[in-house]
């Protein structure tokens, strides 16, 4: 099973970089049977870790409006 205290403790930097070799070793086919298991279950856990660190850094962006007043206010911002 995936060590989820390991992956916690990770940047978003370096979660996606570990997933993205997870990915690319998956995708060459040559490991064996537990092993793709294995990493496919710490894969499922880094995506879940850098969709929440995602999710986190979106939740604290605001963007800056100027009313007409000329007063400054801020909302959530919106990147869909």
């Amino acid at each position: 099973m995936a060590d989820k205290k390991n992956i916690a403790g990770l940047s978003f930097e370096a979660a996606l970089q570990e997933l993205e070799g997870i990915v690319s070793t998956l995708e060459k086919g040559d490991a064996p049977l537990e092993t793709s298991i294995e990493l496919y279950e710490r894969g499922a856990v880094l995506k879940a870790h850098c969709e929440k660190k995602l999710k986190d850094a979106k939740e604290k962006v605001d963007k800056i409006m100027l009313s007409e007043t000329g007063e400054v206010r801020t909302e959530p911002a919106s990147f869909e």
